[in-house]
């Protein structure tokens, strides 16, 4: 096979998993129309269509579905025959791509990547931050981070550095105003900054007593899906905001966040990484495993 046939195969087999031309060329660094006139020569030179594109969408033919099941293995051990190659280096070489949470990336990779990358120069870090739901799979992620243990089928989670917890926070100002709650019920008589998904669908702020979980609905005016930005709210007077207590303390610790109902505040989290429990575990995603987990 010549190489131009294979460097088609993996163009239509990143399309054909991210259902994407753009997501494809910035895994494969190359442009959407780069990646596409190969996925057009493979299709030319094979006579037969597999995939079906639109303006706005990319679906996969029955051939083209009947390739990827094919294709997707042979990558796979190509990759892990590639990788194999790391035990002939002194460090882990190649890229691995993680997804994470905007609201808790910082907390989790501030002092981890330096050391990590100093111990390990042939590896390239990719780390995209975002709060949307992602399929790490469909998206060509190696792994994954979130809240809990609780994952779909055919996924290994491994339990991860930091634990984290949420506050109440208001700034000083705020309270020369209002009372402080004593209860989560007494947020019905406060303005309170909501928690918003990047869907726009709001969460609950969750509280803890004798074990149970309590969970209030929030109804304010101003909905906020960054925990920065609810930070900046509530310093400003706007009202209380529920947020991540680590991304609040120095401003607890100077006096500019007064902390509410920190007897009420739901137990600490552990984060997890995760990541397909049939894919190869490379070299360099072991790395980034031992540098983070607990």
């Amino acid at each position: 096979m010549r190489s131009t046939d294979l460097s088609e195969l993996a163009a239509f087999d990143a399309v054909a998993r991210h259902r994407n031309f753009r997501r494809a060329g910035e895994e494969r660094g190359v442009t959407a129309s780069a990646i596409s006139h190969a996925v057009g020569n493979l299709e030319a030179r094979v006579g037969i269509r597999l995939l079906n594109r639109t303006t706005r969408s990319v679906a996969l033919t029955d051939a083209g579905a009947m390739l990827l099941s094919q294709l997707s293995p042979a990558f796979g051990e190509i990759g892990s025959a590639l990788d194999a190659l790391n035990q002939f280096r002194d460090t882990p070489f190649g890229k691995v791509r993680i997804n994470a949470p905007n609201s808790v990336a910082p907390f989790v990779f501030r002092s981890v990547i330096g050391p990590l990358i100093a111990k390990n120069p042939g590896l390239q870090l990719e780390i995209v931050a975002t709060d949307r739901l992602v399929d790490i799979v469909e998206e060509g992620f190696d792994a994954g981070i979130r809240l809990g243990e609780s994952l779909r089928d055919g996924m290994t989670a491994v339990k991860i550095k930091p634990r984290l917890r949420f506050a109440v926070v208001g700034s000083s100002n705020y309270f020369e105003r209002h009372p402080l709650p004593k209860t989560p019920d007494d947020l019905r008589q406060h303005v309170c900054i909501r928690n918003i998904y990047p869907s726009g669908k709001p969460y609950a702020w969750e509280f803890s007593r004798a074990g149970k979980i309590i969970e209030f609905e929030t109804t304010g005016s101003l909905s906020l899906d960054d925990h920065e930005l609810m930070v900046e709210a509530a310093l400003s007077g706007v009202g209380l905001a529920y947020v991540w207590e680590e991304r609040a303390r120095p401003y607890i610790q100077n006096g500019s966040l007064v902390e509410c109902l920190a007897s009420w505040s739901a137990p600490e989290d552990w984060l997890y990484l995760y990541y397909p429990t049939r894919k190869y575990l490379s070299a360099g995603l072991r790395a980034v495993i031992d540098a983070l987990r607990v």
